[in-house]
């Protein structure tokens, strides 16, 4: 890799060892103590390929960093300023923490000699804040390291559960000049490659499990995204005829032509409920037992339910629910240790069975039930309407980015899945806000495929300043905002559960097209759904950000009127 040959300063250091590990941006917002880092950009960084983006609030970048990983499946990396600046990124580092996501959070520091005197944004312990939801962190106090400390930092992030990991510099750090000769060696040198693979002995119970069940089931968590087992899961479910299901995060994992897959997310209704009563045997890869599996609690689950689980992270086996096995290893070393298994024992494909038609079957009849909804001319335009305009509209490989309260229900349960890191949603976290950053992000990683959010309004709003960054950079994508003028799932919840006593949930009418419009955007409010698809048309003909403000019926989804509190 070329390089500067006079002395290098610790920003120098810095954006040497990033592009050794091909980092293309940095996503930030500029402060004083930042100013080393991104000299060097402009001094050389830009010429040799890795650049900053700037947003107009440090939480977005921190989102945009996290939309980066989860699209490339690279680490992203985000900075803000000392103190105000490195707390505005906790949002976005804690929902790349919930989901496993590898981010690399920068933040800089007061001059060493100013820290305890009450310097200017100074003395706050940003180690402390950060580190309960990082997987590793460090103040580097010694400007010859800096590089040493960037590569472990990238070694934790991508090693075992990946995760967000935190550099904390003093600024006089990241200043001073060194005159060492400091190279990068390959990242090979310094992480491990391979992928550790499960216990053969454990693999041989899992499988004998589930030759003999009668009612097999596999779920797919997003540990088969971010394991790029993709295609060995398809081949698995495919060469033995099993039906699989899939958590939000891993519903990217299931690629086009998966005959097996009977829908989810979701567990509550359609096939995937009946799937998982009625299953006799189940092997969950990647995914913890959370809320959206009920916990593997008795409400859906049998107690007596053999149970393989599939995880790199041994913490989270037999978490919340117990397990017959419990297989520590990667997801995709362990399909193809499991296929291969497989193959020796069943020479032939299976047929598809009576068990996997039942479930094709109920998920069929769910979705005729669900036909009155999507296909209604109802005014105000029902969500189910609007996100089947939105699917029927989009390319087959466009990133689909959900972000918002029921209105994500209505789409997590429509978006088709049928490619690898399709669908982006903070799901772990819950976490609002993520639609204009996350689409900033994808664009640049893949620019040349469609880029659609389906957002609330409130959602919507809580970064709707980053319309200014999407039209400075210049990135078209659309983003789809199901207005209903209210926190519509908490609304939701008060509806039922609190007899219609509502407070703070409604918001006076806001006209999202003309706030577009305002920054320079493509700006459209659509009232009528036979409007949709031209509003839909209107927007990528623009080659601009858009944004469609879409006026839809308040509706309660049914996990609104359950409630997660009962599960």
């Amino acid at each position: 890799m070329a390089e500067k040959k006079e002395s290098m300063t610790g920003g120098d250091l810095l954006i040497k060892a990033l592009m050794n590990e091909n980092v293309k941006f940095i996503f930030g917002v500029p402060g004083g103590q930042l100013l080393p880092i991104y000299d060097a950009v402009y001094q050389w960084g830009r010429e040799q390929g890795l650049d900053t983006i700037m947003f107009r609030h440090e939480q977005a970048a921190a989102h945009a960093a996290d939309a980066w990983a989860r699209i490339t499946g690279t680490i992203g990396v985000c900075m803000g300023t000392v103190g105000p600046g490195a707390t505005h990124m906790l949002p976005g580092v804690a929902a790349a923490w919930s989901d496993s996501v590898p981010v690399l959070v920068i933040t800089p520091q007061v001059l060493t000699r100013q820290m305890d005197k009450g310097a200017l944004q100074g003395d706050l312990d940003q180690l402390g804040i950060y580190r309960p939801i990082v997987k590793y962190q460090k103040q580097i106090i010694n400007t010859d390291r800096i590089i040493e400390y960037v590569q472990k930092a990238f070694r934790e992030a991508y090693s075992g559960r990946p995760g967000p990991v935190h550099l904390d510099i003093p600024a006089d750090i990241l200043a001073k000049k060194t005159q060492k000769e400091i190279t990068c060696r390959d990242p090979h040198y310094y992480r491990s490659i391979s992928n550790p693979l499960g216990d053969p002995v454990l693999i041989e119970q899992a499988i004998i499990g589930l030759l003999n069940a009668e009612k097999p089931l596999i779920i797919a968590g997003g540990g088969i995204v971010s394991a790029k087992a993709e295609k060995q899961l398809q081949e698995f479910v495919e060469y033995l005829k099993i039906p699989v299901s899939a958590t939000v995060m891993g519903s990217s994992g299931i690629l086009k032509g998966t005959s097996s897959y009977i829908g989810g997310p979701g567990v509550i209704r359609g096939s995937t409920q009946k799937a998982i009563m009625e299953t006799d045997f189940v092997i969950v890869f990647g995914t913890r037992f959370g809320v959206e599996l009920a916990y593997g609690g008795d409400l859906i689950w049998k107690a007596d339910l053999p149970v393989v689980q599939v995880d790199i992270d041994p913490t989270e086996i037999g978490k919340n629910r117990h397990v017959s096995v419990g297989i520590l290893g990667d997801c995709k070393s362990v399909l193809q240790q499991m296929l291969t298994l497989v193959k020796k024992q069943k020479p032939k494909p299976a047929q598809e069975t009576d068990w996997l038609k039942s479930l094709k079957e109920a998920r069929e009849k769910y979705w005729a039930g669900m036909q009155k909804f999507m296909t209604s001319d109802n005014i105000p335009i029902r969500q189910e309407r609007l996100v089947n305009e939105i699917n029927q509209f989009l390319d087959e490989d466009a990133i689909v980015i959900v972000d918002g309260g029921d209105i994500a229900y209505y789409a997590l349960e429509q978006i088709q899945m049928n490619q690898p890191r399709k669908l982006l949603q903070a799901i772990g976290m819950g976490h609002l806000g993520v639609s204009l950053p996350f689409c900033i992000s994808a664009k640049l990683a893949a620019p040349n495929r469609q880029v659609c959010s389906i957002s609330g309004d409130g959602a919507f709003m809580i970064n709707i300043q980053e319309l200014e960054t999407a039209k400075r950079v210049n990135l078209p994508f659309i983003c789809v905002i199901a207005n209903n003028s209210s926190w519509g799932q908490i609304k939701s919840r008060q509806k039922y559960a609190y007899k219609k006593r509502y407070i703070d949930v409604d918001f006076t009418d806001t006209n999202f097209a003309e706030i577009a419009k305002g920054f320079g955007c493509h700006g459209e409010r659509v009232t009528d759904p036979n409007e949709i698809t031209a509003a839909l048309q209107r927007a990528v003909d623009s080659k601009l950000p858009a944004v469609i403000d879409v006026i839809v019926k308040f509706t309660t989804h049914d996990i609104s009127k359950i409630g997660i509190s009962n599960f």
